[in-house]
């Protein structure tokens, strides 16, 4: 039967091969020079994303197995809404250090590609560990119920590049220009000072001593300093999102699958939705409760066994109630105001 098919090494490489064709396509071909990635493109290549992961959720409907299919679509869901608050942070990120417009969408690009990686290596870590230690599912559930519960209670920490441990390590072997270079994230050093410089541009507050380079050695420009700022936001996002979609299914593919979907989608995501941050204000608070539904799922898991479809509508009403909520409330403080 069509359902018994098991996912072999050829079905992962075939899904790789393909999501790399996409990629090269994109960057090759619709993105090959630097422009501003205006709202009606962002929300056309949004709806492009979108419909490619259906049809791979359609795919597995009706080539593999409903309930698979089902999985996808929740943790896809998650991960798209989790997602969305990475988005505002990364605008945070871009107009702290004033990165001009038309290069934005070549930092999301490499940044995405350093994110597939990361999280392949992630998610294959934590099939291994769970299948090993199945009492870790449990324990992710409570650091998921304590990361909701935080998240409700947060607030706006802002950007802190000085602090960012990867960027303090990069400057200990690569000088720092102190302008771009183009769409370029190495440039040749023409000396000067890396330190901080409290009066200059803020991809100059990073912190740390003085050094000397040589004359022509390669230097960082300040987009290769945002570019790592957006990889590690992105690991600590996914530190978040990862336990999240294993409290849904322990199926690699299946995990994998969602997270590329999910990422692949999130630039034009953050292009949509970079200029309408202040519509999403309650948006924090239903993915809290998310991750707070999802950690007490998996915690609960030995007594009570929720139907896939059932998370399904639960996730999606909670995000979708949230979002409403957001411009509801936004629109009511614009007629106010």
């Amino acid at each position: 039967m069509l359902a018994d098919i098991i996912i072999t090494p050829a079905h992962w490489a075939g899904f790789i091969v393909c999501i790399l064709f996409l990629l090269a396509l994109d960057l090759g071909v619709f993105h090959r020079s630097s422009h501003v990635v205006r709202f009606r493109e962002a929300i056309g290549w949004t709806t492009v994303w979108f419909c490619i992961a259906m049809g791979f959720a359609a795919f597995l409907y009706r080539f593999h197995d409903h309930e698979k299919a089902a999985l996808f679509i929740t943790g896809y869901i998650v991960e798209v809404s989790l997602s969305m608050d990475n988005v505002f942070v990364i605008a945070v990120i871009f107009r702290y250090f004033k990165v001009p417009a038309q290069f934005q969408h070549r930092v999301l690009f490499w940044g995405i590609l350093g994110a597939l990686v990361m999280r392949g290596a992630l998610i294959a870590a934590g099939t291994v560990l769970v299948q090993r230690f199945e009492w870790l599912l449990y324990v992710l559930g409570a650091l998921l119920i304590i990361t909701g519960i935080k998240m409700l209670f947060s607030g706006d920490d802002g950007v802190h590049p000085e602090k960012n441990p990867i960027i303090r390590l990069a400057r200990r072997f690569f000088p720092v220009s102190l302008e771009y270079d183009g769409q370029r994230f190495l440039t040749p050093w023409r000396g000067g000072d890396s330190t901080v410089d409290r009066g200059a541009n803020p991809s100059t507050q990073l912190g740390g001593r003085a050094l000397s380079y040589p004359l022509g050695a390669l230097a960082l420009t300040p987009l290769a300093i945002v570019l790592i700022m957006v990889e590690t936001t992105d690991l600590v996002f996914a530190m978040d999102s990862l336990p999240a979609i294993f409290g849904i299914t322990q199926d690699a593919f299946i995990i994998f699958t969602s997270n590329v979907f999910a990422i692949l989608g999130l630039r034009s995501l953050y292009f949509a939705l970079a200029e309408a941050i202040e519509y999403f204000v309650y948006l924090k608070y239903g993915l809290s409760v998310v991750l707070i539904f999802i950690g007490s799922k998996m915690v609960a898991k030995p007594w009570i066994e929720l139907p896939t479809n059932l998370a399904l509508v639960i996730v999606a009403g909670i995000i979708l109630t949230s979002v409403l909520v957001s411009v509801l409330m936004a629109k009511l403080h614009h007629r106010k105001s």
